[in-house]
């Protein structure tokens, strides 16, 4: 897959693309893009997906900071794995925010994207304060000469299946739901930092994840997890939260290793939630803590 972070770059073919923000890139979003790619596949078109930096993104979300749902090279594996041949992820700067919805389609689409077919959502808005719809889009593509297909709202448990409603489940500690409808566990990902050593000392050694972009904050709790260390699986206990039992300032995420002794301070990894197991307690005496932590190790080994 070619991947174009120049915003200045124009592509070289003629493209169906896929437009969107496509953070996590959810069963509705691959359902969109796959409808994409086989149009493409009839028309002989290069199978395109136009997104936007989270990195950049995010710095013009108000009161939302950490809600990113994947990060950036989260979101270049997936779509390389779905078979995109073509990823152009443009950073969301000022100028792109002040574009007008006819600039943004002269410029990106027909210009650099040299786009034939275009794939968005129910609800896609674009432009200077989102003047930009779909009536707007399929208007314009018959004035520049290309086709709009419009996809319509994908459910799961008649609910419509959003990014938004996904960190609504994440932010309530409701993982299991929300992996299902990612279709794949909600991981974040970072580098492990030396923490204050306590787990240790109760005889559960703790990695401690310096996150690597500013994912949604799940609920403060217990959870099962899988961690990605090399590629390799490992069960493991994580517990995202602010430890009430040392009366600790902010929050963390520290993840205990089940059967797992090795050094891995500065490894980069990977921790997916796969369920919750129980909210954040202030226990009275270390005593009390071991003995909880010991059994949420039990359960989790229970059920896997």
């Amino acid at each position: 897959m070619k991947v174009m972070l120049n915003k200045y770059t124009n592509v070289e073919m003629d493209t169906a693309v896929a437009i969107g923000n496509f953070d996590g890139l959810h069963l509705g979003h691959q359902y969109l893009i796959e409808e994409m790619m086989k149009m493409a596949e009839k028309k002989g078109l290069t199978k395109a997906v136009f997104t936007f930096d989270n990195n950049t993104l995010v710095q013009f979300k108000t009161n939302k900071v950490n809600n990113i749902l994947m990060s950036n090279s989260q979101k270049i594996l997936l779509l390389e794995n779905m078979g995109i041949e073509l990823l152009y992820l443009a950073d969301f700067t000022e100028k792109l925010m002040h574009m007008s919805p006819y600039d943004f389609i002269k410029q990106i689409i027909v210009e650099k994207l040299r786009a034939k077919l275009v794939v968005i959502g129910f609800n896609y808005k674009f432009g200077y304060k989102a003047q930009g719809d779909v009536e707007f889009l399929k208007k314009a593509g018959k004035n520049f000469g290309f086709e709009v297909v419009v996809i319509d709202p994908i459910t799961y448990g008649n609910k419509i299946i959003s990014s938004s409603y996904i960190r609504e489940l994440i932010n309530n500690g409701l993982v299991k739901e929300a992996n299902a409808l990612l279709g794949r566990p909600f991981t974040v990902s970072g580098t492990i930092v030396k923490g204050k050593g306590r787990g240790k000392g109760l005889g559960f050694a703790t990695a401690n994840l310096k996150q690597d972009t500013n994912y949604q904050m799940p609920k403060f709790g217990v959870y099962k997890t899988n961690t990605y260390i090399n590629g390799k699986s490992y069960l493991s206990i994580t517990n995202i939260g602010s430890n009430p039992t040392f009366d600790d300032v902010g929050f963390s995420i520290e993840t205990h290793i089940i059967d797992f002794n090795k050094d891995i301070y500065g490894e980069k990894i990977e921790i997916s939630l796969l369920d919750f197991i129980r909210e954040e307690v202030k226990f009275t005496d270390k005593d009390k803590l071991k003995i909880q932590v010991k059994s949420d190790i039990e359960k989790i080994i229970e059920s896997n």
